[in-house]
């Protein structure tokens, strides 16, 4: 619990409360109104909870005026350029970077849970071959907890130790049945001898009928995109999860929820919508148009991919995830692609224009990651999943602090009522 050692005054009419200050590790003051319904018989009001903590935790930092994203206080440049996915899974689950046999075990834990119960694959049939993969994604995980039964008691340390593992372990398979159910090809099963990013690409992108080699470099991609959005703070869907689990419901309920709130355009669709504004702005010669375009405030045209609502300087993401988007389009090319020739283009306008640098309108890691995916061969539509299967682990960790919080109540959001006041019935005849 943070250290309370000062009290801020509220005066409403004649009465006066005192409210406790708690201050964190780092990061502003909160003022605790944990009791002042109760006593001065007023709510808050805060839409978006912008400005409401709705726990306490010791997972993720982020400071938006610096910059700054941390894991267990470990800075994200240092993870991502230094660390790998399954190690900063370990460090978000356990609180602490492993060692060389906890880090093995671990691995190797994961690695022997990523085929899925087989009868699953049926219930990928049940969709739509149009279906977004999304919503394939929603459906299949919610699913598992009619799969997986020796792991759905909360109450329980060991089952959701299980269930923790099994999530990250198939989360890449559930994503890339979902993808390849979507394109008619068959389902690749996970092998054990590839690592975590390189068995996904593996999944996606192999075929029965010959062998399929996964490139060092696009697999050292995909794992920093991975890494880069493990887990980022107390967002929309952590939020979501975190409130679903408050109910009490099971692992794999919370992360499907998890998963239906990122889905939004606004949060886990951001890199998609960067794609889409690419192809419509179409050739580079086209780009003067739509900057002069995104200047104008009469224009209701907005550059996707550039600035972030909490990162208020550079985001930290966006710097390593740069650097991999550069090694994929020197592997790939770019002379081809009038997509990646546009993005790159726009890339240093936007690093150089005195517009976009005084407003701090920097490319951020939906840029980039969104570049990455689609050099690599990668549909619009599988991107959001991608997210989805990379922030799992951050979705877990939440979950399971929030279990072991001694404070956990049922989320319940209070309003400010604007509607009607009491008034009679009129029978139908009267009206």
């Amino acid at each position: 619990m943070a250290e309370n050692t000062k009290t801020a005054k509220l005066t409403i009419g004649e009465n006066t409360y005192d409210l406790p200050i708690l201050s964190p590790t780092v990061g502003p003051d909160v003022l605790d109104i944990r009791k002042l319904y109760g006593q001065a018989g007023v709510f808050t009001y805060d839409p978006g909870f912008t400005s409401t903590a709705a726990c306490d935790s010791t997972i993720t930092y982020i400071d938006g005026e610096k910059g700054e994203l941390m894991h267990r206080g470990y800075p994200i440049d240092q993870l991502a350029g230094q660390s790998h996915y399954l190690e900063v899974c370990f460090l978000l689950l356990y609180g602490h970077l492993p060692t060389a046999a906890e880090l093995e075990d671990f691995e190797t834990t994961i690695t022997r849970h990523t085929m899925i119960h087989e009868q699953m694959h049926m219930f990928f049939r049940g969709f739509r071959r149009d279906a977004h993969p999304m919503a394939t994604m929603v459906g299949v995980v919610g699913a598992m907890s009619a799969f997986y039964h020796d792991s759905t008691d909360i109450s329980d340390p060991r089952q959701r130790e299980i269930a923790s593992h099994r999530l990250i372990a198939k989360m890449p398979t559930i994503a890339a049945m979902a993808y390849k159910y979507s394109i008619g090809q068959p389902f690749v099963y996970p092998r054990n001898d590839l690592d975590y990013a390189a068995n996904f690409i593996h999944m996606c992108f192999a075929v029965p009928a010959e062998q399929y080699h996964v490139d060092p470099i696009l697999a050292r991609a995909m794992d920093r995109i991975f890494t880069l959005h493990a887990d980022h703070e107390q967002n929309a869907s952590t939020s979501t999860v975190r409130l679903a689990s408050s109910s009490g419901a099971n692992p794999f309920a919370c992360i499907a929820a998890g998963i239906a709130c990122l889905w939004g355009p606004a949060h886990g669709g951001a890199n998609q919508a960067c794609l889409e504004m690419l192809k419509e702005i179409g050739t580079v010669d086209r780009i003067p148009e739509y900057i002069a375009r995104a200047k104008d405030k009469n224009d209701p045209f907005r550059l996707m991919g550039f600035g972030h609502r909490v990162y208020k300087n550079m985001d930290p993401r966006a710097t390593v995830m740069k650097q991999s988007a550069d090694e994929v389009l020197e592997l790939l090319g770019v002379e081809n692609n009038p997509l990646l020739q546009v993005a790159k283009e726009l890339e240093q306008i936007a690093l150089s224009d005195p517009y976009f640098v005084e407003k701090k309108l920097f490319p951020n890691v939906d840029f980039y990651s969104g570049i990455i995916l689609e050099a690599m061969g990668f549909p619009t539509s599988m991107f959001t999943p991608i997210f989805a299967l990379s922030r799992t682990v951050g979705w877990i960790s939440q979950w399971k602090e929030q279990l072991s919080d001694p404070q956990m109540k049922i989320g319940r959001p209070r309003q400010l009522y604007l509607g009607e006041n009491a008034r009679d019935y009129t029978d139908i005849e009267n009206r």
